[in-house]
């Protein structure tokens, strides 16, 4: 793994104290008088707040509070991912649910925004087809779906199944 340049670090660090300062406090989950946990808040676009956790509980309650039609999305592209990788390592990382292969690293997560779901394939420029939408990072692709959209299953199990062989992200 390259080492960051010290300035990059720096500045970094400089970043995450102003944004700490200059941000308001996000509710989140918390226990009701009668003891129960409440769902989890949403952040901005309504992506929901879940601690960092390994397993698929912590992605079925992500899952479990995405708002809307999205819930119902996201419960179709974990099916898929699970059907065509069925030794998938699955973890919640930055308020999103990861996946990926033990010792190979993610291959793929996906994130709720106001309109749509974005699905990073993290090697997807090693796909084919390349996933439709471009990123900053080099072999990133994304797959954005909206409420409307008829999503593709056999292309996207055509991903997963190709993205779950690559050495995924944290590993090259």
């Amino acid at each position: 793994m390259a080492r960051k340049a010290p300035a990059k670090v720096a500045r970094k660090a400089v970043a995450k104290r102003v944004a700490a300062k200059t941000t308001m406090p996000r509710k989140t989950a918390s226990k009701s008088q009668s003891g129960r946990v409440s769902k989890p808040a949403l952040l901005a676009g309504g992506n929901p707040q879940i601690a960092k956790a390994d397993g698929d509980a912590p992605v079925q309650a992500y899952i479990a509070a995405m708002p809307d039609w999205k819930r119902d999305v996201g419960r179709r592209l974990d099916a898929l991912i699970v059907r065509n990788v069925p030794n998938v390592r699955k973890a919640v990382r930055w308020n999103s649910p990861f996946y990926g292969i033990e010792g190979q690293g993610w291959f793929l997560d996906f994130h709720c925004f106001t309109s749509y779901i974005k699905v990073a394939f993290f090697r997807g420029t090693s796909l084919r087809p390349v996933p439709p939408g471009e990123s900053k990072h080099k072999d990133v692709r994304y797959l954005d779906i909206r409420e409307d959209d008829q999503l593709d299953e056999a292309q996207f199990a055509g991903w997963v199944k190709q993205a779950s062989q690559l050495s995924g992200w944290g590993m090259h």
